[in-house]
């Protein structure tokens, strides 16, 4: 069983954690605000949120993507090398964001349908959210 190393950060954390807590400062106020702010910004809360799970919860066994912006491999457990992952969880930007700061939770977001999630190691509840705003 491998832990994976932790993942070399590609965001500047204080950067990072700005760009999320705009995001989820202007959801909260204004969902339509929050979709029109750039999507650099969008982008670098969506990669620093990827970052800090697979930086909290480092491995290899469960694959975590949000398209367009990113993809990390977090959870520890059996590593896989080719083709599809086993365990897959994979969202769009704003439920990510919303999982990531705590707007949304990890069952309701499941029920939802806007998350799809599959392998025996693929619930992520236990690791969200990464910050309260």
């Amino acid at each position: 069983m491998s832990t994976g190393a932790v993942p070399k950060r590609r965001v500047p954390v204080a950067e990072g954690h700005a760009a999320l807590r705009t995001w989820a400062r202007t959801h909260r106020e204004d969902p339509a605000a929050a979709a029109a702010l750039p999507r650099s910004a969008r982008a670098t809360a969506v990669r620093f949120a990827l970052e800090e799970l697979a930086t909290r919860t480092p491995g290899n066994s469960v694959e975590v993507r949000v398209p367009p912006f990113g993809v990390a491999q977090c959870i520890p457990g059996p590593r896989h090398t080719r083709g599809t992952p086993p365990n897959v969880v994979e969202t769009d930007a704003v439920t990510w964001l919303s999982l990531a700061t705590g707007l949304t939770g990890w069952e309701e977001a499941l029920a939802s349908g806007s998350v799809r999630a599959s392998g025996v190691r693929a619930d992520l509840g236990e690791h969200l959210p990464l910050i309260r705003p």
